[in-house]
C-alpha cells in the first residue's frame, strides 16, 4: 500500500476545514477528490505532504510508503522562480536528484546526462524544449503547469498529488496530460487528483471521494460514484452543466450589427505586434468588441491569448499597433486605464497581497478607482462578494486560507467593483465546480446585457465560450486564424 489516511482533520480557530477523511491507495491506483470550491480538497492534498496553510492544525494519521511525494499545484506561478529560466531550474532538480542515487550520480558525470533527463521530463510533460530558455512570466498558464509537472517527474515519485492539473490547458494538451498520467499509473505511480474536471476524473480515476464542507459525503469505485451516485449533492454536481446544450436565443445588443461585428467598438485593437524580448508572440492582431458584447479568444496554450489580454489591460507594452476605446487611445498609466479596463487573472492567488484580508483588498478597488469612502467601499465589497457566492467570514481571512476557486470569485468581485467598461476574463471558471461555474456565468451574462459591459473572454472551455460569446476569435502562433459569430 502506497498511502493510508485515517481520520484526517484540519482545523483553524476551532473550525474544521477537513473532518474525518479516510482512504487508502495502492501502487498504480488513482483517487480523485471532487467537490465544490472550498470543500477541503486542497487542504487534504497538502496534508499528504505534511504541509498546511498558516494557522491550520492537522491531526489524524497519514502513512506513506518510502519514496518521494510530488505536488503539482493549481496555480503553478507560485511554485516557479520568477528570476530564473525554467530550463536552469529543471537542470538543478535533475542534478540534486542524481546525488541521491549512486547510479544516477555516475551518469550525471557523463556529459549531457542531466540535459537528457531534463529533455525526457519535458517530453513526458508535453513541454516544448524551445520554452526551456524562457522565464515563467514569458509562459502561458498552461505552459507553466507543464513546467511544474516536469519538475515533479524529475523526482521519480511514488505518489503525485495533482491539484487541477488540466486547468488552463487546451483540449489537445489536456488529452496528452491525461495520457501521460495513464502512463504514470502503468509504471506503478499512485495519483491523487484534486479536480473539477469530471471528464478527466472519468478517464483516470479508480476511486472517487466527493467532498462537501470538509467531509467525504460519498466515496467508492469511480464507476459506481459517477454513474449511480447515492448522495443528492453528488447527483447535483454531476448533473450541472455550465450551459444548456441547445442554442441560447440572444436579445439584440446595442451597438452591434446584424452580423455580430461591432458597429461602434467600445474597444478596438489594430495591427498589434508584441513579444518577449526577441521572441515574437503576436503578429498584427486586430479585433474589436462593442458595449455589451462578449468576444472569446481561443487557441492552444502559448498561442498569444494572454499576451493579447495583457496588452489591452496595459500590463504588456506592444512593439507596435494601437488600442482604443470609443475611438480614443487608452491611457498609458495603469490607475487611469484600470478604471475602464479590468483584468481577472487565471492565477488569482498571485494577484492578491498574501498579508491582507481578501475583503479589504476587494474594497480597496472602490476607494482607489471610484473615490468611495472606506465605509462605502466596505459595504459595496460585501454586496459584490455575496453576489459571487462568498460570505463575510470567508473573505475576512488572508488569501492563503481560501481555495483557488474562492480566490477566483473574489478576484472577479474586485474587478466588478471598479465598474469597468471592459472586463477581461482569463480562464476564470477553471477552478470552479459546475454548480458555482453556472452561477458565475449567469452573473456575467446579466451584467453585460444590463450594464453594457464588454467582455473579452479567454478560455479553453467550449461550454463556457458557447454560453457567453457572441463572436469567437481563434489565435494560432500569434495570428488570428478565424473569426466567427456564435
Amino acid at each position: 500500500m502506497i498511502l493510508q489516511v485515517d481520520g484526517l482533520r484540519a482545523e483553524v480557530d476551532g473550525r474544521a476545514l477537513v473532518d474525518g477523511v479516510s482512504f487508502e491507495l495502492a501502487a498504480g491506483e488513482v483517487l480523485a477528490l471532487v467537490g465544490a470550491s472550498g470543500s477541503g480538497k486542497t487542504t487534504a492534498g497538502l496534508a499528504l505532504l505534511g504541509e498546511h496553510a498558516p494557522g491550520v492544525r492537522l491531526s489524524g494519521a497519514v502513512r506513506l510508503a518510502p519514496g518521494v511525494v510530488a505536488y503539482v499545484p493549481q496555480h503553478p506561478a507560485g511554485a516557479l522562480n520568477p528570476v530564473r529560466r525554467v530550463g536552469g531550474v529543471l537542470k538543478e532538480i535533475a542534478r540534486q536528484c542524481g546525488k541521491a542515487d549512486e547510479g544516477v550520480r555516475e551518469a550525471a558525470r557523463r556529459r549531457g546526462a542531466v540535459d537528457e533527463r531534463v529533455r525526457e521530463a519535458a517530453r513526458r510533460a508535453r513541454l516544448p524544449v524551445e520554452l526551456l530558455g524562457r522565464y515563467p512570466h514569458q509562459l502561458s498558464g498552461g505552459q507553466q503547469q507543464r513546467v511544474v509537472l516536469a519538475q515533479a517527474l524529475l523526482l521519480d515519485p511514488v505518489l503525485i498529488v495533482a491539484d487541477e492539473p488540466t486547468t488552463g490547458q487546451d483540449g489537445l494538451i489536456r488529452a496528452e496530460v491525461i495520457e501521460e498520467f495513464r502512463g504514470l499509473r502503468a509504471q506503478g505511480i499512485a495519483l491523487v487528483l484534486l479536480s473539477h474536471d469530471l471528464a478527466m476524473v472519468r478517464a483516470l480515476a479508480d476511486h472517487v471521494a466527493v467532498m462537501r464542507a470538509g467531509r467525504v459525503v460519498e466515496s467508492g469505485p469511480a464507476d459506481a460514484v459517477l454513474n449511480t451516485p447515492r448522495h443528492d449533492y453528488t447527483r447535483r454536481l454531476l448533473a450541472t452543466r455550465p450551459i444548456p446544450r441547445a442554442p441560447i436565443p440572444r436579445a439584440p445588443i446595442p451597438g452591434a450589427s446584424v452580423a455580430g461585428a461591432a458597429a461602434t467598438p467600445s474597444i478596438e485593437v489594430r495591427d498589434l505586434v508584441a513579444g518577449h524580448r526577441r521572441t515574437p508572440v503576436l503578429r498584427e492582431v486586430s479585433l474589436s468588441a462593442a458595449a455589451g458584447e462578449c468576444v472569446a479568444v481561443v487557441g492552444r496554450s502559448g498561442s498569444g491569448k494572454t499576451t493579447l489580454a495583457r496588452c489591452v489591460a496595459g500590463l504588456h507594452r506592444p512593439a507596435s499597433g494601437t488600442i482604443t476605446m470609443n475611438g480614443e487611445p487608452l491611457p498609458r498609466r495603469l490607475p487611469a486605464r484600470a478604471r475602464d479596463v479590468q483584468y481577472v487573472f487565471q492565477d488569482a492567488r498571485a494577484s492578491f497581497d498574501p498579508y491582507r484580508g481578501v475583503s479589504a483588498q476587494v474594497a480597496r478597488t472602490a476607494v482607489r478607482l471610484r473615490g468611495a469612502t472606506p465605509a462605502q467601499a466596505a459595504a459595496a465589497a460585501r454586496a459584490m462578494l455575496e453576489r459571487v457566492g462568498l460570505d463575510e467570514h470567508t473573505t475576512g481571512r488572508r488569501p492563503a486560507a481560501l481555495s483557488g476557486g474562492e480566490l477566483q470569485r473574489a478576484a472577479l468581485a474586485r474587478a466588478l467593483l471598479a465598474e469597468p467598461k471592459v472586463l477581461i476574463c482569463d480562464e476564470i471558471t477553471s477552478g470552479l465546480d459546475a454548480l458555482v461555474q453556472a452561477a458565475i456565468l449567469d452573473l456575467l451574462d446579466s451584467l453585460r446585457r444590463d450594464l453594457g459591459l464588454t467582455l473579452l473572454l479567454i478560455s479553453h472551455d467550449r461550454d463556457v465560450v458557447a454560453r457567453l460569446a457572441d463572436r469567437v476569435v481563434a489565435l494560432e502562433g500569434g495570428l488570428i486564424t478565424s473569426e466567427s459569430a456564435q
